[in-house]
C-alpha cells in the first residue's frame, strides 16, 4: 500500500514551533483566511497549529466522508479554553467530549427543549415577542410624523432584543426591555446580553493555549482572562435565576401542573440518568452549563442571521418587493403572518436559505477531533487531528453553485430546490451535519421566518439616502456584521394592526 500514509497537502511557509498559526492573524474572518488557502492548495489540506495538526475541508464529497463514514470518529471535541473557562469545565453539551455524558445531556436537551414538540409548545413565546417588537418598531417609526430621520432604526439591535427575549423566556421565564430588565431594581439581563456578545467573539479567536497547553499560564493575548470574566458575569446571573426557580418549586404543591414551564423548571423536575450523575458535574452545574451554551448559541447567531437577511434584501430591493408581494398575495394586509402561513411562503423560505448559504450562522463547523487514525479524501489522518469544516467556503463552491457570490434566492426554487437545513445535503449544511450537528436548527428556522415575514409585511424598508448596506464581516464564533444596520422604516398596514392582541 504505497499511498496508505499519504498526507494532505500543507501550505508552505510554516515556521518552527508555531507552524501555520501566523497565517491566522489579521482582521479577516477565519473562514475567509482558510478559504483563500483552499484556493491555492485545494479543498482538503493540512495545517500545523503549534503542537496540533488540523485538517481543513471545504468540498461536499469530503464533508460527506467526514460526517457519514467517519462520523463517529470525528464526534468528539478538543479540550478548548472556551469550554474549560466559560462552559463549566466541559459540562456544556455543545463542547463536551463524545461519550456517555454527552449522549445523555444532548438527549435531555432535545427532549425537553429542542424537539419538534417542544419547539411547537413555545410557539406562543415566539408569537408574543415578535408581536411586541413589531409594536415597538411602529412606535419608533411614528415618533415624529413627517420627519424621516426619526424613523431610522438600528435593526441589528432590534433583532437582538427579539431573539434574546425569546431564548430568555424559554430558558428562565424572563425577558428584558430596551431599558434593561423588567425585574425591579436591576438591569442584570442587559449585562448578560453584553457578556454573551463578548463570549461569542472570544469563541472565534485563536487562543494560544489551545495549541500550546503548556503556555496557558502566560495567557498571551489575555483571552483566558477575558473568558473567565465573561463566565463570572454570566454565572452570577444564571445562578440567581436558578436559585429563584428552586425557591419557587419549594413553595409549589407537588401536584401543581404547569403547561408553560420554562427550561430550568423542566431540568429541575427531570430525573438525571446515571451517566450524568457520574460525570463529576452536579445537577446545578449541568443546568447552568446548558443554559450558558443555549444563551451563547441560541440568541446572538439568530439575530446575526436576521441582520444579514435584511442587509441582503436592502441591497436587492427588487427581491425585497417580491417577498412583500408574496406575503400580500398569500396572507393579505388585514392580519399578521402566522407560523402556519410560512409553508406557503416559498420565496421567503428561499431568501432565508440563500442568506444562510452566503452567511452561515457558524461559518466554521464546531471543532472536531479524530479519536483514531483514518483516511479522508485519500489522505491519512492521525489520531488527535482537529477537523475544521469551512462551511462558508463549501457554500460558495463554484462547482456546485452558479455565481456563488451572488444573492439569488431563486436557486432554491429551481436547481437546488431539494436542499434543506437538516444536514443531509452535504453541499449545504448551514447548521452542520452528523452527530454534532446544531440541535437548535429548528428553533432558529422558526424564529427567523416569523420575524422576517412580519417585518416585511408590516413595513416598507430602505436605507438612509438610498446608500448600499456595508457588508463587511466581523470576527467571532458567528459571522457578525461590522457596521450597524441603520434602516428607514415606514408602516405599510392599518395602524390598529400594530397594537392588536
Amino acid at each position: 500500500m504505497k499511498n496508505a500514509k499519504l498526507k494532505a497537502p500543507e501550505p508552505s511557509g510554516a515556521l518552527p514551533l508555531i507552524g501555520h498559526l501566523h497565517f491566522l492573524r489579521g482582521q479577516a474572518p477565519l473562514s475567509r483566511i482558510l478559504g483563500k488557502i483552499a484556493d491555492d492548495y485545494g479543498p482538503v489540506y493540512s495545517l500545523r497549529l503549534g503542537f496540533r495538526q488540523a485538517l481543513v475541508v471545504s468540498s461536499w464529497q469530503t464533508v460527506k466522508e467526514c460526517f457519514t463514514t467517519n462520523d463517529r470518529n470525528f464526534a468528539s471535541r478538543p479540550n478548548l479554553a472556551i469550554s474549560r473557562h466559560m462552559v463549566y469545565d466541559n459540562a456544556g453539551f455543545a463542547l463536551a467530549p463524545y461519550g456517555p455524558y454527552w449522549r445523555e445531556i444532548r438527549k435531555m436537551v432535545m427532549s425537553e427543549l429542542l424537539s419538534s414538540q417542544r419547539v411547537e409548545k413555545f410557539k406562543n413565546v415566539r408569537d408574543s415577542e415578535v408581536k411586541n417588537s413589531i409594536s415597538e418598531l411602529y412606535n419608533l417609526s411614528s415618533l415624529k410624523k413627517g420627519d424621516r430621520s426619526s424613523s431610522i432604526v438600528e435593526m441589528n439591535t432590534w433583532f437582538d432584543h427579539i431573539t434574546f427575549n425569546i431564548i430568555l423566556r424559554i430558558l428562565a421565564g424572563k425577558r428584558f426591555s430596551n431599558g434593561g430588565s423588567d425585574d425591579e431594581g436591576n438591569n442584570e439581563d442587559l449585562h448578560v446580553k453584553q457578556a454573551i456578545t463578548r463570549g461569542l467573539y472570544l469563541g472565534g479567536v485563536f487562543v494560544v493555549s489551545d495549541f500550546f497547553s503548556c503556555l496557558e499560564w502566560m495567557d498571551i493575548g489575555g483571552h483566558v482572562k477575558a473568558m473567565k470574566q465573561v463566565a463570572k458575569e454570566v454565572d452570577s446571573v444564571i445562578e440567581k435565576w436558578l436559585d429563584e426557580h428552586i425557591e419557587k418549586r419549594k413553595l409549589e404543591q407537588a401536584d401543581d401542573v404547569h403547561e408553560n414551564k420554562d427550561f430550568m423548571d423542566l431540568m429541575l423536575s427531570t430525573t438525571f440518568p446515571k451517566e450524568i450523575e457520574m460525570s463529576g458535574h452536579d445537577r446545578q452545574t449541568v443546568i447552568k452549563a446548558t443554559t450558558m451554551v443555549l444563551l451563547l448559541t441560541g440568541s446572538e447567531s439568530t439575530a446575526i442571521t436576521l441582520t444579514w437577511a435584511l442587509s441582503l434584501l436592502l441591497n436587492h430591493p427588487h427581491i425585497l418587493k417580491a417577498a412583500q408581494k408574496e406575503i400580500d398575495n398569500h396572507v393579505g394586509q388585514k392580519r399578521w403572518v402566522e407560523e402556519t402561513d410560512i409553508t406557503s411562503l416559498v420565496y421567503l423560505q428561499a431568501i432565508v436559505k440563500e442568506t444562510l448559504r452566503l452567511y452561515p450562522a457558524g461559518p466554521l463547523a464546531g471543532p472536531h477531533e479524530a479519536s483514531k487514525d483514518c483516511n479522508i479524501g485519500g489522505y491519512h489522518v492521525t489520531k488527535g487531528t482537529r477537523l475544521i469544516v469551512n462551511i462558508w467556503k463549501l457554500h460558495r463552491d463554484p462547482d456546485v453553485w452558479s455565481d456563488p457570490h451572488v444573492f439569488r434566492p431563486e436557486r432554491f426554487l429551481e436547481e437546488h430546490s431539494e436542499k434543506n437545513y437538516q444536514g443531509q445535503n452535504f453541499e449545504y449544511i448551514p447548521f452542520g451535519s452528523g452527530r454534532r450537528m446544531c440541535p437548535g436548527a429548528s428553533f432558529v428556522w422558526h424564529v427567523v421566518h416569523l420575524t422576517l415575514a412580519r417585518l416585511l409585511q408590516g413595513f416598507d424598508l430602505s436605507t438612509p439616502m438610498g446608500k448600499p448596506v456595508d457588508m463587511t464581516e466581523g470576527l467571532g464564533l458567528a459571522l457578525p456584521k461590522v457596521k450597524p444596520l441603520e434602516v428607514i422604516v415606514a408602516p405599510r398596514l392599518s395602524p390598529e394592526l400594530y397594537h392588536s392582541n
